[in-house]
């Protein structure tokens, strides 16, 4: 714990840390309560909606909204209610007693209280082309866009339970699901690899990788290119989306050693929000291995907030 001296003058009563869902849904919250959050957009403001076409899930909206836009609307209404935005990337940090630091862009800022909802990042293959593609027929959340591919051949890419629960939830869309993976065996818990190999409408291709993706003239994915590692061989196997299901990257980095994280790196939360550290309280997938969405990211930054009015107001954290 740090014991540096308290600037007042500069103090931060809230920082937030990310613009996704969670992060912007704090920040109206935060703001609202006459807190004057100071927001950090990092390296992708918006999280991972920015690269989202179409949300149809995220109620209010019966027609969808595209991502950008959703994030655009949460931006302005934040802002409309007195939250501060900085671009800056989170380096480090340091917890204290009564307040906190934290490292952007080469320079310290303190703060009395943090929400972080720095997101997480999905792993994707890194072939040619593929940031082009995400959201025209490339994908990292089966659930999200799963939809969107109505009595059409899909792909997973992935071996694991996320892999298998994302499969055959796109079954309840798509005309087939090829499961690819690099493997001639699931690592996918016994139960949930039964129970996907068993569906008529999911068929696995093994010892196989995506050596490429093929799209068409207008940019939507149309193929992939496939190489079978047993017989080192390749085929071309035509879909409409490609959904990669082989997990996501927690953005954690700089709290790793000084909060408690799972082992893959999520945020370990406490009873309302909060972190293993007083006054630390985070939101969104950085906390959350499981739903992903961005309607519970946003509840989940609405409870921080109002978590941290309180935690702000409360005799033990007067300063």
């Amino acid at each position: 714990m740090v014991t540096q001296r308290v600037c007042k003058e500069l103090m931060e009563n809230v920082m937030i840390i990310g613009t996704g869902c969670a992060g912007l849904t704090a920040a109206i919250y935060a703001a609202r309560a006459s807190l004057s959050p100071l927001v950090l957009e990092g390296s992708q403001p918006g999280g991972q909606l920015t690269m989202t076409t179409a949300v149809e899930n995220f109620p209010g909206f019966p027609e969808g909204i595209e991502g950008p836009d959703l994030i655009i609307r949460m931006h302005e209404q934040a802002e409309r209610f007195g939250a501060r935005f900085e671009y800056g990337v989170l380096e480090d940090f340091e917890p204290g007693e009564q307040f906190h630091r934290l490292k952007v862009d080469g320079a310290w800022r303190e703060t009395r209280s943090l929400i972080i909802a720095s997101g997480a990042s999905a792993k994707w293959l890194n072939l040619e082309g593929e940031k082009q593609l995400i959201g025209h027929g490339l994908t990292s959340c089966a659930t999200c866009d799963g939809a969107f591919y109505k009595n059409v051949p899909v792909a997973i890419v992935g071996g694991g339970d996320s892999a298998c629960e994302e499969a055959l939830f796109l079954t309840r869309f798509a005309s087939e699901v090829y499961l690819i993976h690099r493997r001639d065996t699931l690592r996918a818990s016994h139960i949930m690899a039964d129970r996907t190999l068993a569906h008529p409408k999911i068929q696995p291709i093994w010892n196989s990788t995506v050596q490429r993706y093929l799209s068409d003239a207008s940019g939507e994915m149309q193929a992939v290119l496939l190489h079978n590692t047993a017989t080192n061989t390749t085929s071309k196997l035509e879909v409409k989306c490609v959904f990669v299901a082989i997990g996501h990257t927690p953005n954690t980095g700089p709290f790793v050693g000084k909060l408690d994280l799972d082992a893959a790196g999520h945020v370990i939360l406490r009873r309302g929000m909060q972190t293993s550290l007083p006054g630390v309280f985070a939101a969104g997938d950085v906390a959350d291995p499981i739903y992903r969405q961005a309607i519970t990211a946003a509840g989940q930054g609405c409870a921080a907030a109002i978590e941290v009015e309180r935690w702000l107001t409360s005799p033990v954290s007067e300063i």
